[in-house]
């Protein structure tokens, strides 16, 4: 299970991590829309917009509790690197029992607050009731989500990201045939979609446990382990607060574009609402990049091999540099026929074509800070990641898009383009902060810390 990544070619050892972890994103993204298609088979409108809006409300907490989990990974990394098993056994117990402790007040306030966030969701009357049933099952269901993310992360500290790709990859099959059943067979509508997700997930733990149980980590976890310790919860939430903060907060942003692009009518709702979801499936390949060199530099930078660290980053850099030149010139291309994929309406795919072009440069400078962001996270400085990502959103990105929205009301294409800017200035701070750490000798200073 445990990988050392501090030796070898650190390009092969980029492609062994990054691929399965890739797939694993693949394969979410499948699982996300594999309730909506079925549903869609079974049942009517307003069931599909219960399921819509409560997956909405579902993957904005998932990517939070991934972002707070970045945490396990990196200091586990650390200590794997470093050949320190037991701070590594000692991240391990106290990630089990911050993430157990929070799983279940989340489970609790969420459950509580179910008629408040259908109501700011402002989801249809004729869908509220089944939102509501969708996401109190998963609500309850948090422990399962929470503990499968969190083993995840454990894993891929590890430097294993093979066996979280397994693990989603029989949670995605075991949610479509549970769907079929509750949907299809019972006609549970809304529930069994929450119920299919729920009980997936919670089979995904099940085999994760054992596997964990079968496979020899060489890390012995005590019952001391498990007991809170004040320096090691410090480093998790350090590291991981930050890291959900902008999750959420670059969720937030996508609602917030979702209902400028609403004002403008029907038309570019739809439009909008199409490129997002393939720009959330070519960002696979980006979004990647960020928990690769996460892993793989803080191992390194564990072990002391910081040249190795930055290799790493600089070979990421010209993987997601690489490809969003090479998507971002063909969908040039291929834009209004890659829309029309997901609809029939020639107005919605000559908006979607326009916008699309525009925004698909994102993939470029998107994977630039991504790496960058990783690399933070690797030298436990996450809030540098938070810091880029809440700037670029508040000062360009939301602005941007409503300015154009205003000015260029004839095409989508500038708002497409204002989202690249955010983009852009992420890139120009996450750059100027690694020439100013570089200068300062951050270097010098964990070396000192180790």
């Amino acid at each position: 299970m445990e990988r050392n990544l501090t030796s070898g070619s650190v390009f092969k050892n980029i492609v062994y991590f990054s691929l399965p972890y890739l797939l694993s994103y693949f394969l979410q993204t499948l699982y996300g829309m594999a309730d909506l298609f079925i549903i869609g088979q079974f049942e009517g409108v307003a069931s599909t917009t219960a399921v819509s809006i409560g997956s909405q409300v579902m993957h904005m907490i998932t990517v939070m509790i991934v972002g707070l989990a970045m945490g396990s990974t990196v200091i586990i990394a650390q200590a794997i690197g470093g050949g320190d098993k037991k701070k590594a056994s000692q991240t391990v117990g106290n990630s089990v029992t911050l993430f157990l402790g929070l799983a279940i007040v989340l489970a609790v306030v969420l459950v509580t607050l179910v008629s408040p966030i259908v109501s700011v969701m402002s989801t249809p009357a004729e869908a509220a009731d089944g939102t509501k049933l969708y996401l109190t099952i998963c609500f309850i269901g948090i422990p399962f989500i929470t503990a499968y993310n969190v083993i995840s992360s454990i894993f891929r500290g590890l430097g294993d990201s093979k066996s979280p790709m397994c693990f989603i990859a029989v949670a995605c099959v075991v949610n479509i045939a549970l769907d079929y059943l509750f949907m299809g067979y019972f006609h549970l509508g809304p529930a069994g979609a929450a119920l299919g997700t729920t009980m997936s997930q919670a089979f995904s733990v099940v085999l994760a446990l054992i596997v964990i149980i079968k496979k020899q980590s060489g890390i012995t976890l005590q019952k001391s382990d498990l007991r809170p310790q004040k320096a090691v919860m410090g480093q998790l939430l350090q590291i991981g607060i930050p890291v959900a903060l902008q999750d959420g907060f670059i969720q937030i942003a996508f609602i917030v574009i979702t209902i400028i692009a609403n004002r403008r009518g029907l038309s570019a709702a739809a439009a909008v609402g199409i490129v997002e979801k393939i720009i959330s499936f070519l960002f696979l390949v980006p979004s990647s990049m960020l928990s690769t060199v996460s892993a793989l530099g803080a191992q390194n930078i564990g072990a002391g091999k910081y040249d190795r660290a930055r290799k790493t980053l600089r070979y990421a850099l010209m993987i997601a540099v690489g490809f969003g030149i090479i998507v971002s010139i063909v969908i040039q291309f291929i834009a209004e026929p890659v829309v029309g994929l997901f609809t029939t309406d020639e107005v919605v795919k000559t908006m979607g074509g326009q916008y699309l072009r525009g925004y698909i440069f994102d993939c470029v400078f998107a994977g630039m800070h991504f790496s960058f962001s990783g690399y933070f996270c690797a030298y436990g400085r996450s809030e540098f990641s938070f810091l880029h990502n809440i700037t670029s959103i508040l000062l360009v990105r939301i602005p941007g898009v409503y300015l154009t929205s205003k000015l260029f009301p004839a095409s989508l294409f500038p708002m497409g383009i204002a989202t690249v800017c955010g983009s852009l200035l992420s890139v120009i701070i996450c750059l100027s902060v690694f020439v100013w750490l570089e200068k300062h000798g951050w270097e010098r200073k964990h070396r000192n810390g180790r």
